[in-house]
C-alpha cells in the first residue's frame, strides 16, 4: 500500500486481508472439508443475493445466457478490484479467465488453502447460474483451478443441447485452453451507474460483504462458539499485521492514544460512518454511528460479526508502540470506543 490511498480504499484492504486470514485459520483449525462446505454456503448466498439483481445495472439482461454470465463475472469482479478476462467463442459458449495475483488468496496465502475451497465456490456459484436464469441447459466447465497448480482459474459457460442433471451443471475438462484474448472485446461497466466514486465504494463493499456473509455462513457451519473463537483471533491478528500498512497510507503516527484515536476516526469514516470525539482527562471517547458493518443483521449473526469486527480494531490499537486500553460498548445503533493509556 502507498500513502495515496483513501480511507475507503484502506477499508477495502483491511476487510480483504481479514477474509483471507479467516480462510487460512479455518483451514488450519477445522480442515479441508469444513472449508469446502463453508465456501459452498458462502458463495451460494452471495449468488442468491447478488447475481440476478445486478444484471440490469451491468447491462446484461438482453444477452445470450452464456455470454451474459461470462461478462457478468468480468464486470462484477472488476468492480471489486479482481482482474478477469472475457473471451467469447460463440453465443452459447463464453470463457472467463481470472488473472494473477488472485484476490481470493493474496500473496503466499494461496499455498495454504485446500482445493476443497475452490470446489466449494464452484458448486455454490458457477453451477447455479443456469438455475437462477431458469435455463436447464446452462452449465459451467472448469478447465483449470488455482489450487491444483495449473494456469489459474479458468473455464467457460456453455448452453448444452440437452437439459443438465445436478451433477452436470459443473464439469471439468483440464485439457482445454481458451481462445486468444482480445482487449477490444472486454466489457466495461455502464458509466451512468458506475462513477469513479461509486467504483471505489463498490470495491470496499465487495470486501466487506465477503466478511459479513463469511462470518454468517461460518456460524451455520461450525456453530457460535467456534466461529467466535476462530473469527476473533483471525481478526485481531489481521489488525496487528495490517496496521503499519494502513497507518502509512493515512499518514498516521505509531504512538499514543491520541495518535490511535486520530487514526481510528479517519479509518472508520472510510466505512461511511460518522465519528464524534470527546476528550476527557484520562481517556478519549469516540462515538460511531450508524454502524454500517452490521446494517440489516440481527440476533447471533449480528452479535458474532460485531464481536469479530471489533477485534480487527483492537489488534490495530495493540499494534501501536504505546500499550493502551480499549473498551467498546455496543449501543445498538452505534459503538462507543474508550481509549486510554495502560496503567
Amino acid at each position: 500500500m502507498n500513502s495515496s490511498l483513501t480511507p475507503i480504499e484502506v477499508q477495502a484492504h483491511l476487510h480483504h486481508q481479514y477474509f483471507i486470514g479467516l480462510q487460512l485459520m479455518v483451514s488450519v483449525e477445522k480442515g479441508a472439508d469444513v472449508v469446502g462446505n463453508w465456501m459452498f454456503n458462502l458463495f451460494r448466498k452471495q449468488h442468491e443475493d447478488k447475481f440476478l439483481s445486478s444484471f440490469n445495472k451491468l447491462g446484461l439482461e438482453n444477452l445470450p445466457h452464456a455470454v451474459a454470465c461470462a461478462k457478468y463475472h468480468v464486470l462484477s469482479n472488476g468492480v471489486g478490484g479482481v482482474r478477469v478476462e472475457y473471451i467469447a467463442e460463440t453465443d452459447k459458449k463464453a470463457w472467463i479467465r481470472f488473472r494473477y495475483p488472485r484476490w481470493m488468496y493474496d500473496g503466499p496465502a494461496i499455498c495454504g488453502i485446500p482445493i476443497e475451497a475452490s470446489r466449494g465456490f464452484l458448486k455454490g456459484w458457477y453451477a447455479r447460474n443456469g438455475i437462477s436464469l431458469q435455463n436447464p441447459r446452462l452449465g459451467f466447465v472448469c478447465v483449470s483451478e488455482d489450487l491444483s497448480g495449473d494456469f489459474g482459474f479458468c473455464g467457460y459457460f456453455k448452453e448444452f443441447e440437452k437439459n443438465l442433471s445436478v451433477e452436470e451443471r459443473l464439469q471439468f475438462s483440464p485439457n482445454e485452453r481458451p481462445p486468444q484474448f482480445n482487449e477490444a472485446d472486454q466489457p466495461i461497466p455502464p458509466r451512468e451507474h458506475w462513477s469513479d466514486d461509486r467504483l471505489a465504494k463498490a470495491n470496499r463493499n465487495y470486501s466487506i460483504e465477503f466478511c459479513r456473509n463469511g462470518i454468517g455462513e461460518l456460524l451455520r457451519v461450525i456453530g457460535l462458539d467456534e466461529t467466535l473463537r476462530i473469527g476473533k483471533r483471525a481478526a485481531r491478528l489481521t489488525g496487528l499485521q495490517q496496521y503499519s500498512h494502513m497507518g502509512n497510507s493515512l499518514n498516521a503516527i505509531d504512538g499514543t492514544p491520541d495518535d490511535a484515536a486520530r487514526f481510528l476516526i479517519v479509518a472508520l469514516e472510510g466505512m461511511g460512518d460518522t465519528i464524534n470525539r470527546i476528550d476527557e482527562p484520562n481517556q478519549i471517547i469516540l462515538k460511531q454511528s450508524p454502524l454500517r458493518i452490521v446494517r440489516g443483521l440481527q440476533g447471533s449473526e449480528r452479535e458474532v460479526l460485531l464481536a469479530c469486527w471489533i477485534e480487527l480494531w483492537r489488534g490495530i490499537v495493540q499494534s501501536h508502540r504505546e500499550f493502551m486500553n480499549l473498551k467498546v460498548e455496543d449501543k445498538g445503533n452505534g459503538l462507543i470506543w474508550y481509549l486510554s493509556s495502560e496503567q
